[in-house]
């Protein structure tokens, strides 16, 4: 049996004030990292020996991973790959929703936001956004950095990285935390629940909220829970 805890991120200072966030390496506010403690503490009373550590190349991720860390008392290798970043919103990036609201009519912004294959329209080079000007993306093959994602998108690099790097750990009976963003854990997610293109639209992964999963020795699942019962978020499972 294995176990895997999905954390997203604390609330950052651009969830904060309700801006496409994606790829620019912004920091957690006083809230998210309260909530990023509250994370850890909750992960704590599991009493859970954690055998490996995953996240994002972004600080907001790497952040809540350390925090939730130091609570456990552990110093582990702490395991980044750039796979697991958020989506990457395009030309939407920095914006707030009110912003976007004038760039776009209402129909547009849905689909943008909750569709599956849908991407914004692509961040220009020379947007001081762009992750391509951003050092610590630097190791990451230029052709890989993109300048706009649909959740689609998003999924065709986390699911990979998942089956290469992840799945077989969880499959020897390891326990893994991986501490990410709200839609890098969607597509992951996805995979693991089996959730249709259709449906995940409906499913939104609250912020400093560990989800933890259990695993049988056939890798399926035989529970999974929010550990913090007041702000968890419904899970579609096998629509």
């Amino acid at each position: 049996m294995s176990n895997l805890i999905l954390v997203r991120h604390g609330q950052s200072e651009w969830n904060l004030e309700n801006r496409f966030t994606g790829w620019v390496d912004v920091d957690l506010s006083k809230n998210g990292i309260k909530e990023a403690e509250k994370s850890g503490e909750l992960i704590n009373s599991l009493n859970l020996e954690i055998d490996l550590y995953f996240t994002s190349y972004l600080k907001r991720a790497i952040k809540t991973l350390e925090i939730i860390i130091d609570i456990l008392k552990k110093n582990p290798r702490i395991i980044k790959a750039w796979e697991l970043n958020e989506r990457h919103y395009g030309e939407l990036t920095g914006m707030n929703k009110d912003e976007m609201k004038e760039k776009l009519n209402e129909i547009q912004i849905k689909k943008i936001r909750r569709s599956w294959d849908i991407a914004p329209p692509p961040m220009k080079d020379d947007d001081e956004n762009n992750p391509r000007n951003n050092l610590i993306f630097n190791n990451i093959p230029i052709d890989k950095i993109p300048n706009t994602e649909s959740l689609k998108d998003t999924y065709n690099r986390v699911i990979p990285y998942y089956e290469e790097k992840v799945k077989q750990h969880l499959q020897k009976n390891k326990n893994i935390l991986i501490s990410a963003h709200g839609n890098s854990l969607r597509a992951l997610s996805k995979k693991i629940f089996k959730i249709s293109n259709k449906k995940i639209s409906e499913l939104e992964i609250p912020t400093g909220n560990p989800l933890v999963i259990n695993f049988d020795r056939n890798l399926e699942i035989s529970n999974y829970k929010y550990l913090d019962k007041n702000r968890k978020n419904n899970i579609i499972v096998n629509e």
